[in-house]
């Protein structure tokens, strides 16, 4: 990994570390009624954002772990299957049990980030719940997480919204998002629609996670 990558990676250890933070005092008050009721997702009550959380977060420390010992690890055990599974089993929990569970996954996986070791960082992972189960590079992992972390902290619907995400992690996942978003365009219409380029970066980033939408755009996915 060069000096260039090296700091950016630092930068993203760093600020997830501190999304984490952001999202856990975040939940100090939540309660049982709270858990239940429904997010900023379709069909998905707070208590589901919850129990994704804390599998992603179990999700990254597994592949980790198996890059360190210089194997693949698929991300989710049964594949998409699974992870629905997996989510669906901890939806329901009391509020201190989803707080718990969440608090406990974010340790273990920032034990995995303290723990890395150089073969680690060039290992790669395996998206089981995407399509073809893409491999993912280890040093990915990272600025994914991050993503989330922040995008799923306003979905929860408890006071933080979109415009509270980090300014360097909207600079970071912009650039990724924006480079995704050409690279599916066809050759000489990869521009941005004007009214997109014109939204603040945050706007910009909730559009392409579909938490904004601007009238006559259609959503990215559609491109």
């Amino acid at each position: 990994m060069d000096e260039v990558a090296a700091r950016a990676l630092d930068a993203q250890v760093a600020g997830c570390a501190a999304a984490h933070q952001r999202l856990l005092a975040s939940l100090a008050e939540l309660s049982d009624a709270d858990a239940r009721a429904d997010s900023k997702l379709p069909g998905w009550s707070r208590g589901h954002v919850l129990s994704h959380l804390a599998r992603n977060a179990d999700s990254h420390a597994r592949m980790f772990e198996a890059a360190t010992r210089g194997q693949e690890s698929p991300q989710y055990p049964g594949g998409m299957a699974g992870r629905v599974a997996e989510i669906e089993a901890g939806a329901s929990r009391t509020a201190a049990e989803l707080v718990a569970d969440t608090r406990v996954s974010i340790y273990t996986l920032e034990a995995a980030w303290a723990g890395a070791s150089s073969t680690t960082w060039q290992g790669y992972g395996i998206k089981s719940h995407s399509d073809g189960a893409p491999r993912v590079r280890i040093s990915d992992l990272v600025l994914m997480r991050w993503c989330e972390v922040e995008v799923h902290h306003a979905d929860l619907n408890i006071g933080f919204t979109h415009h509270d995400w980090t300014p360097l992690f909207v600079r970071y996942d912009l650039d990724r998002q924006v480079m995704s978003w050409k690279a599916r365009k066809p050759m000489g219409l990869t521009t941005l629609p004007e009214v997109i380029q014109k939204l603040s970066p945050n706007d910009r980033l909730a559009w392409f996670y579909n938490r904004t939408p601007v009238a006559g755009v259609p959503a990215p996915q559609a491109y």
